[in-house]
């Protein structure tokens, strides 16, 4: 039974004698279009693609899960163009975008799920925000905008298949995705992705024309250039040696953070997030799958140099690999310098069960909420453990753009249920916005039964939407969709959003 202003409609369901229920679209699988978009610091591109999620298990309270992909298009790779060093070019973005979506013959409104993710040294443009902001509200119905080192170490991790490597074949894979302006490293065991960490190093922290002229520099290719003695200007040219000893010394930075922990102040400056913890260098790793579109070089499949040293990073990568203690790590990615935006169409989609609790439509789609988790057991006082995690946010009340993440302690029964809502419900009186949703996830099968007694026993007065079986972490954001199919499933991502908060304007 639903509140009357639940306003939705139930599609007839007809099951004919020679139908398969397990192929039934909407019930127990659905097929979406899904598009990545990737707009880096060097290259931008887009992949199409299909996805197939199918329920993971025969009860109908088993939530989705993705168990098919195949990319349907993808589109040439551009130079993101720029209007100056501190803006990226949003009228070339925006054509090259909207003729990817002609040439692979969809409209946005034919995409059903995605991301447009803005990358590396791209993120710190004074621009970045308003553009993947603008492009995730053009490109389709739930097209998530995300940014975030982290998050584009694991969506490369994914995309590269390094995942599905460690998985497979039971090793720890080191996934190093190495771009224009960062590299991003992650650790991943038994198909698990357990550390990712990024450094500002990258074939494209200088820029060069055919003259060899310099037209870009970055902060950290200033940065480098002066701990090799170097002074490098705009409109100046670049020698042969200079790129030669600045491709050598970035790469090795990069293998002191493959072979071991940071030590050198240089590295410690250039990392943009920590590094590992608790690494115990090659020593720990089975296999090295390089990704990102240095890897290009990196396995010697482009000699082209496109303003940068690309090439000559790639071959100094090779020399270290050659001089590892440990012999015949290097693997090859199934994606290279299409990994990131790979996994940006096709691995950051969840969805959940059917058990979810709506009471309005009106309250979904809705984005970039940020997670506010908290592990609840038995004994604690409930409102006390929420307030201590919004505590860690430097946040005194409950907001609008919060989403609760509960995890529970003990057998969920309708007592527990209770006295979940009771806290829930004690944590809210006095929030800055009474009439703000309240958007919460659990990781168990109980949403329906806990949205139940919050907002029809408890009369909770504000909307309420309570998703199920969903996995987030304490610094990430959330985009929850509207309700797809007859059973009404929610889609849900996960992803990162951290633009820098002293962009120039």
């Amino acid at each position: 039974m639903h509140d009357e202003d639940f306003e939705h409609e139930h599609p007839e369901l007809e099951i004919g004698p020679d139908d398969v229920l397990e192929d039934i679209e909407g019930l127990e699988m659905f097929t979406l279009k899904s598009v990545g978009i990737d707009i880096g610091s060097s290259t931008s591109h887009l992949v199409f693609s299909q996805l197939t999620l199918r329920r993971e298990g025969a009860a109908l309270s088993g939530r989705f899960k993705v168990t098919e992909r195949k990319v349907l298009y993808r589109s040439q790779i551009m130079l993101t163009p720029y209007l100056s060093g501190t803006l990226i070019d949003t009228d070339k973005v925006k054509q090259f975008i909207e003729e990817a979506y002609k040439e692979a013959g969809f409209n946005p409104e034919d995409v059903d799920t995605g991301a447009v993710i803005i990358t590396g040294e791209a993120l710190k443009k004074e621009n970045a925000q308003p553009i993947v902001e603008y492009f995730a509200k053009y490109s389709g119905k739930f097209i998530c905008a995300a940014a975030g080192h982290n998050h584009e170490a694991l969506l490369a991790a994914y995309g590269c298949g390094a995942v599905d490597l460690s998985k497979t074949e039971r090793k720890t894979v080191l996934n190093v995705d190495m771009g224009g302006g960062t590299t991003k490293f992650s650790l991943v065991e038994n198909g698990v992705v357990t550390q990712t960490a990024s450094i500002n190093v990258g074939a494209r922290l200088i820029a060069f024309d055919d003259a060899d002229v310099v037209t870009r520099i970055e902060d950290a290719g200033r940065t480098l250039m002066r701990e090799l003695g170097y002074s490098v200007e705009l409109g100046k040219k670049i020698s042969r040696r200079q790129k030669e000893d600045f491709a050598a010394l970035m790469a090795k930075i990069l293998f002191e953070l493959i072979e071991r922990e940071p030590s050198s102040p240089l590295v410690k400056k250039l990392m943009v997030t920590s590094p590992f913890k608790s690494y115990h260098g090659i020593a720990q790793i089975d296999c090295i799958v390089f990704s990102g579109g240095v890897s290009e070089h990196v396995y010697d499949r482009d000699r082209t140099s496109y303003g940068d040293v690309g090439p000559i990073l790639g071959e100094r990568v090779r020399d270290y690999l050659k001089k590892l203690p440990k012999k015949n790590v290097l693997r090859e990615p199934l994606e290279g310098i299409r990994a990131t935006v790979i996994g940006a169409g096709e691995y950051t989609v969840q969805a959940s069960g059917n058990t979810s609790y709506i009471s309005s439509t009106k309250a979904l789609p809705v984005f970039g909420l940020k997670v506010i988790r908290a592990s609840l057991k038995v004994e604690d006082p409930i409102s006390d453990a929420l307030f201590r995690s919004l505590a860690k946010f430097d946040l005194s009340r409950f907001t609008s753009g919060l989403a609760l993440s509960v995890s529970l302690d003990g057998q969920p029964d309708y007592p527990s249920m209770k006295r979940l809502a009771e806290g829930v419900v004690a944590f809210l009186k006095g929030s800055d916005d009474a009439e703000a949703p309240l958007y919460l996830t659990l990781d168990l099968d109980v949403a329906k039964s806990l949205g139940g007694i919050l907002k029809e026993e408890l009369k909770l007065d504000r909307e309420v939407i309570v998703v199920d079986g969903i996995d987030v972490g304490d610094l990430d954001y959330v985009d929850i969709g509207a309700p797809m199919g007859i059973t009404e499933v929610i889609p849900v991502t996960v992803k990162s959003l951290m633009f820098p908060s002293n962009r120039l304007g």
